[in-house]
């Protein structure tokens, strides 16, 4: 490790560093605009210039230059200060003077280091440049004009995201970045360029003008569009949420979201359900929360009852199902809505081993029945890292544009039990095997026949480190789902085990994606948020809180827990759900042991302790014996990435973006 001094401090670097990195360690501040801890090193906007001794006497880029033994740098000199200033005022040039009607303004990285590293003052008076704004779609709004070139959206989209699709043209002044043949940029991650963009080029559409961002109250959150977790940042003013943003979390999404995470907001304030409803002579009247209570409890269930949990649930609100449904004399808890039937036993069976960090390690990769791309963004993003490191991959299922290569092998669940000679050499002689079992997978004998491949390949096994590798994964599409599989929302024989027990009364939980037709016999009492397919066959709807509107515990595909902050109220007479359970138990006149949020998540862990503490639970690594043969034909079940929820389909950028991007539709603006 090389020793370096850095304003005097000497200090010892990892191999491999840059100047830059080893003045960070210093503990000084160097200011950048094209440098980025994740993307690759362009050294071309010319800031983080420092002196170095040994060397040329002039300044030097310090983001492109390794750091050396007996290095002398300086941060702070003469020399220094002039060139950053004079590096600002070339910057400055052109940039038009927009920050009063510029969204980036308050969190604008020109701005701030204008003021800390520029002169106060500049000598051109020359007309400035101008440049055509760019369509890059419905999320994205440019003003080109204010581009200083530093390239980061362009090295995101082709690094991060693994999609060509924005690029500089002509040279020297003329340079302008654009989307090629000017069409929109329509990868699943596309939104992170704002973030990026260090000056207010690349801005939100959906939030243009909408607010400065000191007048936002920002809340800690978990993302439950997918099963990753992203974690995010909720920005909310008064009781509507504006913008979600993603916090830096390097073992789960490292910075980035997915832009439905980051749009669907949009759609908390649309198709919402406010008040209790009931169905009377087959149409659905706004009622008070005591008749619907009535309603409800006149039925008299008894222990004929089942709770059925959405895709975006906490944990508090299907243990309080749980303990209600429970008290009540009956163990009718399901979560997986479609209709899934796989083995719950071994919750290992069904974890992304991994993790979501140690995937990008492995060398080779089996993925069976999973759109990555639609299903988990972040995931697709790991696994390009993974193919950068050399790691070969295989997909078996319908053929889809994946950003990393990798070679389809049929669209057949039998070809798990057949893999032809050359995958079985490679994944058998790999040092860090691992499997990927998406949700089109897990059924007709999916699970167990991976299960038995990954048995004869030795998937867990012990690496020279002396650390142990777990390389079988299922990812999942629901943010609900390893929460509720730890709490039991899993009937051995899926929702038909609940359908056959024909209850008197469903407790539909933000389920929208179950097919009621089956429950025909049943009242149907739904507690979720929004007007969609679950309220409209619902009997007795009860309005609840969205994932914004109260506090929860998550836990991820990797079995990560989680917990996130309320950020804003509920509209209207909704509630939060675990309040509507605990009257529910009253109506019914039953006792389900908690009367406070605080009581109910201390139950919870006293019964699942694994949920009290945020980190990776423990499940173990020895999966269960497989066997068995699949078969039939693997069809994905994401049918359009920004309509999976009922949040998102009553979103109106999401539904822009489907109509645009994914169908090819022209959206006429108003003067058309």
């Amino acid at each position: 490790m090389p020793k370096v001094t850095v304003d005097g401090v000497e200090l010892e670097v990892p191999a491999g560093a840059t100047v830059l990195q080893a003045c960070e360690l210093a503990g000084k501040e160097i200011p950048r605009f094209c440098y980025h801890e994740r993307l690759s090193i362009a050294g071309n906007c010319r800031m983080c210039l420092v002196e170095v001794k040994p060397g040329p006497p002039k300044p030097q880029a310090s983001c492109a230059l390794p750091a050396a033994e007996g290095q002398e740098i300086r941060t702070d000199s003469e020399m220094v200060k002039k060139a950053r200033e004079g590096v600002m005022e070339f910057l400055l040039i052109n940039h038009p003077l927009d920050c009063p009607i510029c969204d980036q303004g308050g969190e604008c990285d020109l701005q701030d280091q204008s003021v800390a590293y520029g002169r106060g003052g500049s000598r051109y008076h020359e007309h400035k440049r101008a440049v055509t704004e760019k369509n890059m779609g419905p999320l994205i709004k440019t003003t080109m004009t204010r581009c200083i070139h530093c390239t980061r959206c362009v090295r995101f989209s082709e690094e991060i995201a693994g999609v060509d699709e924005i690029g500089a043209l002509y040279r020297g002044e003329s340079m302008q970045i654009t989307t090629y043949l000017e069409q929109a940029a329509k990868h699943e991650m596309s939104a992170n360029v704002i973030d990026l963009c260090p000056v207010g080029a690349l801005t939100s559409r959906p939030y243009a003008f909408e607010a400065r961002p000191w007048e936002l109250k920002k809340t800690l959150g978990i993302d439950v569009s997918d099963a990753v977790g992203a974690n995010i940042r909720i920005d909310s003013r008064g009781r509507e949420v504006l913008r979600v943003l993603p916090r830096v979390n390097d073992d789960v999404n490292e910075e980035w979201i997915s832009d439905k995470a980051r749009y669907m907001v949009d759609g908390l304030v649309k198709r919402r359900l406010d008040k209790p409803y009931l169905r009377r002579d087959g149409k659905l009247v706004p009622v008070s929360w005591n008749e619907a209570f009535q309603a409800i409890a006149t039925l008299n269930p008894g222990n004929s009852i089942a709770a059925v949990a959405g895709d975006m649930l906490d944990c508090e609100t299907m243990f309080a199902a749980k303990k209600l449904v429970g008290a009540l004399g009956s163990s009718l808890l399901e979560g997986r809505q479609t209709g899934m039937d796989y083995d719950t036993s071994s919750l290992a069976a069904v974890n992304f081993n991994t993790t979501l960090s140690g995937i990008e390690t492995a060398d080779a990769i089996l993925i069976v029945g999973s759109h990555v791309r639609w299903e988990a963004p972040l995931v697709n993003a790991r696994l390009r890292k993974a193919v950068k490191r050399g790691a070969k991959v295989f997909l078996i299922g319908p053929e889809w544009e994946t950003t990393f290569g990798g070679e389809f092998l049929g669209e057949d669940l039998s070809v798990i039990g057949n893999l032809p000679d050359h995958v079985w050499e490679t994944i058998r002689d790999a040092k860090r095997p691992a499997i990927i079992l998406g949700g089109a997978a897990l059924g007709r004998g999916g699970l167990e026949a991976a299960l038995s491949v990954g048995e004869q390949i030795g998937i867990v096994r012990e690496l020279e480190d002396g650390t142990t590798w777990n390389g079988f994964n299922v990812l999942h599409m629901a943010a609900a789902r390893m929460g509720g599989l730890m709490l039991g929302y899993a009937q051995k024989g899926g929702l038909a085990d609940v359908v056959a027990a024909k209850p008197k009364v469903l407790l539909s939980l933000g389920a929208d994606e179950v097919d009621y037709t089956k429950f025909a016999g049943s009242m149907i009492v739904y507690i979720g948020h929004h007007g969609d397919k679950g309220a409209h066959a619902a009997d007795v709807i009860l309005p609840a809180s969205a994932y914004t509107e109260k506090a929860g515990t998550y836990v991820n595909t990797e079995g990560r827990v989680q917990w996130a902050d309320k950020a804003v109220f509920a509209p209207g007479d909704a509630r939060e759900d675990w309040t509507i359970l605990r009257a529910l138990a009253d109506a019914f006149g039953v006792s389900i042991g908690f009367d406070s949020f605080e009581e109910l998540r201390s139950a919870m862990i006293s019964e699942v302790p694994a949920l009290g503490s945020e980190g990776l639970a423990d499940y173990g690594s020895d999966l269960p014996a497989g066997g068995g043969s699949a078969s039939g034909l693997i069809a994905y079940p994401v049918k359009d990435f920004y309509m999976t929820n009922p949040i998102a389909r009553a979103s109106a950028t999401m539904q822009q973006c489907s109509a645009e991007l994914l169908h090819g539709e022209e959206i006429a603006e108003t003067a058309e």
